[in-house]
């Protein structure tokens, strides 16, 4: 049984190296063009917007993001004390009429998903994986409870059961049970069906905000 686990996380991990590779190598004219458009609208700001996450054993990375806000966006959003605290109790989200932070290249890129593309390196430096549950910021394992020590047994993916299924339709405690799911079926073959149910997903643009 030990055998069969180390093979399949080798092979998982060997899986992350090689695709994370050709997707950069893939899609780098895409990063140049999303890069290039996110400076046109707003030149002081970053490229790549950077965020503590939970990552595998409880231990913080930083997640890498096409910014799709406007500088100190995430300050502003505080000061507003009754708007922030709708958008932890919204599953630390806004609708797209009330989120004021998001530019409108912004709002393009996560409705296509191309803000997520950067995280090909986060996966090729093995801090995240092609396929785990969603990466979460530290206030969010809360919600997990007495169940945030499973989630943290694995590192967290690119896409996920959570982002098949719905993605952002569904919101906390119901995310939870999708994510703890996906912990006690995962293999090899089951990530091979998320990532070709992802495309479709992608092109649909389901459950992207």
């Amino acid at each position: 049984m030990k055998n069969y686990i180390y093979f399949e996380s080798t092979l998982k991990r060997l899986g992350d190296i090689v695709g994370s590779i050709l997707a950069i190598l893939v899609l780098f004219p895409v990063f140049l063009i999303v890069a290039l458009c996110i400076k046109i609208e707003d030149y002081d700001g970053k490229i790549i917007f950077k965020q503590n996450r939970i990552g595998h054993q409880g231990k913080i990375f930083q997640i890498y993001k096409f910014r799709t806000m406007y500088k100190n966006a995430e300050k502003q959003l505080k000061k507003d004390e009754s708007l922030y605290e709708k958008y932890k109790n919204n599953g630390y989200k806004l609708s797209k009429n009330e989120d004021f932070r998001i530019t409108r290249v912004g709002k393009f890129l996560r409705k296509t998903s191309l803000d997520e593309l950067p995280q090909f390196f986060n996966v090729l430096k093995g801090n995240m994986s092609l396929v785990g549950p969603r990466p979460i910021v530290e206030a969010e394992l809360d919600e997990y409870g007495t169940s945030s020590c499973l989630f943290t047994r694995m590192k967290p993916g690119l896409t996920g059961a959570w982002q098949v299924v719905g993605r952002g339709k569904i919101g906390y405690p119901k995310r939870i049970g999708i994510e703890l799911s996906y912990l006690s079926h995962a293999s090899v073959s089951y990530d091979f069906k998320i990532m070709f149910l992802t495309i479709f997903k992608v092109l649909k643009r389901e459950g992207a905000h």
